[in-house]
């Protein structure tokens, strides 16, 4: 399909080198149109309503809210303003542009039709036929980091005090001090955790990465206060991968897991964790530090997501819609890593860029 004018001028407009740009010439777009089918239900009753927004063009939009951080009602004024938003999207100026509303249903949408973990895998397997990505990963790297929730538990603070008014302090000296009554939290799913001297309120979000260059290949998201070992086989199966080993860290240590892997024929790379009477031995510090070595590239992709891309604060209530929120910034980080990997970009001046 040749280019119109109006479309001509927006791609001159725009730096073809930017990494956005290498994203939208490395991703065949159109194939992942079959996966949106049945996203909406029209009524063909009653004339069958609205037309809706092209679906491709909508996931694309949405990616670039999660890639830059912008909350629905930013998002739609970033998509009537800049160039590159609405050559990426394949928009042109005269366009309709979707309000924040629609965009806000259409994530919904995909949320509720279990898209996300697709989509990732689909985009993943084009980055690996570019030559990217390896597509069969030598191991896989799994870690789990804290994310603050996006609400706060409201808590009523209660102080005994005397008939005067005044805290009311023992004849030791000591007082009873602040008593808390905590109330619901209007993020139901969302749990506090005390690691170290700090407390978190939120969530657990489990990567897994490959060995090779720490793309993400499966996210997992769990209430923060429950125990890392028990979401280990959850969240590997949740990954798109195929390796031969899995390194984790001690929160992952157990029999049960180290068991299951044995059974899937994987070889298992989980930390030693020493218990009351029974000290590490040598041997197994020497395999903790070696494991350490190969753990730090999901901690790099943790960094720069919560750099780059926000992922330390969810946008979102409760545990489905937070980890489609890190699936979401994950497709951005995998995308950006490939762009950063590209020599040469080739732009099709003959047909439409979606």
């Amino acid at each position: 399909m040749q280019m119109s004018f109006g479309e001509l001028e927006l791609a001159n407009r725009v730096r073809r080198d930017s990494t956005l740009m290498k994203v939208n010439a490395l991703i065949n777009w159109g194939v992942l149109r079959p996966e949106f089918r049945g996203i909406y239900k029209r009524d063909l009753s009653n004339g069958g309503g609205q037309e809706p927004f092209d679906c491709v063009m909508m996931f694309k939009a949405v990616l670039l809210g999660q890639w830059h951080g912008l909350s629905d009602p930013k998002l739609e004024e970033a998509l009537i303003v800049r160039l590159d938003f609405m050559q990426f999207c394949g928009m042109n100026l005269e366009d309709p542009i979707p309000d924040a509303t629609t965009l806000c249903r259409f994530r919904n949408r995909l949320v509720k039709a279990g898209l996300l973990d697709k989509l990732l895998a689909k985009i993943n397997a084009q980055i690996q036929a570019h030559g990217l990505m390896v597509m069969h990963a030598t191991g896989a790297v799994i870690d789990a980091t804290l994310i603050e929730s996006a609400a706060r538990p409201n808590k009523t603070v209660t102080i005994e005090v005397d008939t005067s008014g005044r805290e009311v302090v023992f004849e030791d000296g000591s007082s009873p001090g602040i008593v808390y009554e905590e109330k619901l939290s209007a993020d139901a799913d969302a749990t506090w955790l005390k690691k170290g001297k700090r407390s978190h309120f939120g969530y657990r979000s489990y990567a897994v990465v490959d060995e090779d260059d720490g793309y993400v290949r499966g996210m997992h998201t769990a209430p923060a206060n429950e125990s890392e070992m028990n979401h280990f086989q959850t969240a590997i199966k949740s990954a798109h991968i195929e390796a031969s080993r899995v390194y984790a860290d001690k929160g992952s240590a157990s029999a049960a897991n180290r068991q299951w892997l044995r059974a899937k024929k994987i070889k298992s790379a989980i930390m030693h964790r020493a218990v009351k009477n029974k000290p590490l031995t040598t041997r197994q510090k020497l395999a903790n530090r070696l494991i350490s070595k190969k753990r730090y590239i999901v901690e790099q992709c943790f960094g720069t997501g919560k750099r780059l891309f926000g992922m330390g604060r969810a946008s979102y209530f409760g545990s489905v819609k937070v980890n489609a929120q890190m699936l979401l910034k994950s497709i951005c980080m995998n995308l950006t890593k490939a762009a950063n990997k590209m020599e040469v970009v080739i732009f099709p001046r003959d047909r439409s860029i979606c």
